[in-house]
């Protein structure tokens, strides 16, 4: 999928703009924070195609402030990594000195730049979005972020330039994702898998950008298992071990079936590992959690693993229903044990429900606990199906549709849950007009 940054000085508006895409079709996901300040991960679509949104900080050339160049190093990563780079003003200000050096940036990394002149909501505005011209583009949008006017033409052109993405092709093999924080230990759990392993058959060029493609085969089960810990060597920019795993997290889960969610138990389940756990659950990925380097944890009983797992669910709620295997890829604990959940969770994410089945089982629990009268009115659910996506996703036909809450939503997902196995994988449902 490709990948489009959102660049410009601060306060000209990027921000609104970006969720003003990220809520804009019913195919998008939704926005994940990211592991610096001021940085939003999120999911899009224009004309059909899809795309991933980076929303930036505010580029602030030469600040001695640590916040400040941290975020411009983060900007500089970002429009090496995309593809297209949409360059934000504001028409309040006119052009700035900080606008003409954002412009020669983005002219020196010879990607597709969009300059978008932020805030023309009038007549008037729109004369005086002329003098962007200066900066050097062929062309510049007028755009309103808050009401979304102009908007339309920007993504038009946009997407005619994003490069194709091929389709995968249906007898392609399930791919199993490899995705955390640097140093949490992605490599030596490949590693201690493949390395001497005979089951491997060999080594591919992945699709997508910088990851690497193995082909395995245990259990009689043969998939594709997705490295994302390698980091390039950037000759242009500074690395940052952090941003690069994001980016290869985001492109890796956004490839995979299954997400092997792998985090060091010394450190924690914290924010950037619950992110990237998100990121995968709003894409109706499987999911599970490796907490690797379990061997290092001094003074740990049977309790401490039960807290410890206790402790993950609670920080995933109400995504509870995933499995958590500690492992150690030093001493190759467990790792197998990963694998097999993996392809468990890929089954159950291509798990088919009979429409009898379904009925004859879901109904009765329907019959014995309805939806919540609401001012009055009975809701009567009367028809189940399952959809026909990659992933789990039901429809509920009833009588008034609208009336149906979150919490009963929840209800129905647990009883889906207990009756028919979907661990590990999210599942949606949608309640809509008998």
């Amino acid at each position: 999928m490709s990948i489009v940054a959102i660049v410009g000085r601060p306060n000209v508006g990027k921000s609104t703009f970006f969720n003003r895409l990220i809520q804009r079709r019913e195919a998008i996901v939704d926005a994940v924070s990211g592991v610096t300040r001021d940085r939003h991960y999120g999911k899009s679509d224009w004309n059909g195609k899809e795309f991933s949104l980076i929303d930036t900080g505010g580029y602030v050339v030469g600040s001695d402030d640590i916040f400040e160049s941290e975020i411009d190093k983060q900007v500089e990563l970002a429009i090496d990594e995309a593809d297209a780079i949409i360059f934000m003003v504001d028409v309040e200000t006119g052009v700035t000195g900080m606008d003409e050096d954002v412009a020669q940036l983005l002219r020196k990394s010879q990607k597709p730049v969009f300059l978008a002149v932020n805030k023309v909501d009038s007549a008037n505005r729109m004369h005086d979005a002329v003098e962007f011209y200066s900066l050097g583009f062929e062309k510049y949008y007028p755009i309103s972020g808050i009401n979304g006017s102009g908007s339309g033409d920007l993504l038009d052109d946009l997407v005619e330039v994003l490069p194709e993405t091929e389709d995968r092709e249906e007898d392609e093999l399930p791919r199993f994702a490899v995705v955390g924080r640097p140093n949490a230990g992605k490599s030596s759990f490949i590693n201690a898998l493949i390395g001497k392993d005979r089951f491997v058959v060999t080594d591919i060029a992945g699709t997508t950008r910088d990851s690497i493609d193995t082909k395995y085969n245990r259990f009689g089960f043969e998939f594709n298992l997705v490295d994302t810990a390698g980091i390039r060597r950037k000759s242009k920019v500074k690395e940052d071990l952090e941003f690069y795993s994001v980016m290869r997290s985001v492109r890796a889960i956004e490839h995979c079936d299954v997400v092997l969610l792998v985090f060091d138990a010394t450190r924690g389940f914290d924010g950037q590992v619950q992110n990237i756990f998100w990121l995968a659950e709003r894409n109706n990925k499987g999911v599970v959690i490796l907490v690797n380097k379990w061997d290092l944890v001094e003074g740990k009983d049977n309790k401490t693993t039960k807290d410890f797992e206790a402790y993950i669910r609670k920080q995933c709620e109400p995504f509870t229903d995933v499995p958590i295997v500690f492992i150690s890829a030093l001493t190759k604990q467990r790792i197998y044990k990963a694998i097999e959940t993996a392809v468990d969770v890929y089954k159950n994410r291509s798990k088919r429900i009979k429409t009898s089945k379904l009925n004859d089982v879901m109904l009765p629990i329907i019959q014995i606990k309805p939806p919540p009268a609401t001012k009055g009115k009975y809701v009567k659910i009367k028809f189940i199906t399952q959809l026909p996506t990659p992933y789990p996703s039901f429809a509920f036909f009833a009588n008034l549709p609208q009336y149906v809450k979150d919490p009963y939503k929840r209800f129905l997902e647990n009883q889906l849950r207990d009756n028919f196995d979907f661990t590990g994988v999210p599942v949606t449902i949608y309640i809509r007009k008998k």
